[in-house]
């Protein structure tokens, strides 16, 4: 009984450390949060491997999710005014699916980037590839590796893009990071002029950080560290 009752505190005091550790952890995150940090750590991995060094002959778009989802619609942006930019280019959608599907994922891309006046005999597809590393695997085997490529890809993922099709080979590697733009437009609001109960609850129409940057540094925080780790494991199986 004497043990039962030992190994019972043994163990309350293991899990009262681990729940100190996480609200510690927790804490130290939003404390972080009221920083730039986090944003410099997201714009770090977008910009550190993006540079445009060669015209591209091929715009590659990395898949981020469905169709349509914010990921892939600011990618498709990015593309359509790249394209712009460089008429004579290639694309390669490099999103996995099926394209015999007219609902698919890549054929959906497809439409978003011909109804953004971009060429649809311009347009291909690689669409075996389920993560970074087989992409630009399978985007060796359609292309020469000496070719000038655009990868077009969320911020957070540009490092490790550029990295793997390096390392797959490719000689000329540009980065286009599909950054979201900041509205332009004051947001601040007089919260005695908008009504209702003004006893229980904070003035915040002028704190900006409270209503926006905490919570999207907080996002930032976890897509930072997700990226990171994605990084650490690319790195220990040689594929960056």
């Amino acid at each position: 009984m004497k043990g039962f009752k030992s190994k019972s505190i043994v163990f309350l005091r293991i899990l009262r450390n681990f729940a100190s550790g996480i609200g510690i952890f927790f804490l130290l995150c939003i404390l972080l949060a009221l920083t730039e940090k986090p944003f410099w750590g997201y714009y770090w991995l977008g910009t550190s491997k993006s540079e445009m060094k060669w015209k591209p002959e091929v715009i590659i778009v990395l898949g981020g999710g469905g169709m349509p989802s914010q990921s892939n619609l600011m990618r498709a942006w990015y593309t359509a005014n790249a394209a712009g930019s460089f008429p004579e280019a290639k694309v390669i959608l490099s999103i996995p699916g099926d394209i015999s599907d007219s609902l698919s994922t890549p054929r959906l891309m497809k439409n978003e980037l011909i109804l953004r006046k971009v060429t649809a005999e311009n347009i291909s597809f690689e669409n075996q590839g389920t993560n970074t590393r087989a992409q630009a695997l399978n985007c060796a085997g359609l292309i020469n590796r000496n070719t000038p490529v655009l990868l077009v890809t969320s911020p957070e993922h540009m490092r490790r893009a550029v990295l793997c099709f390096q390392k797959a080979g490719f000689q000329k590697v540009n980065g286009l990071p599909a950054f979201e733009n900041a509205l332009e437009a004051d947001l601040k609001f007089d919260d005695d002029k908008l009504g209702g109960n003004k006893t229980l609850v904070p003035d915040v129409g002028e704190n900006i950080n409270a209503r926006y940057q905490l919570w999207n540094h907080l996002k930032y925080e976890i897509l930072i560290a997700r990226e990171i780790t994605a990084l650490a494991y690319y790195r220990l199986r040689g594929w960056i």
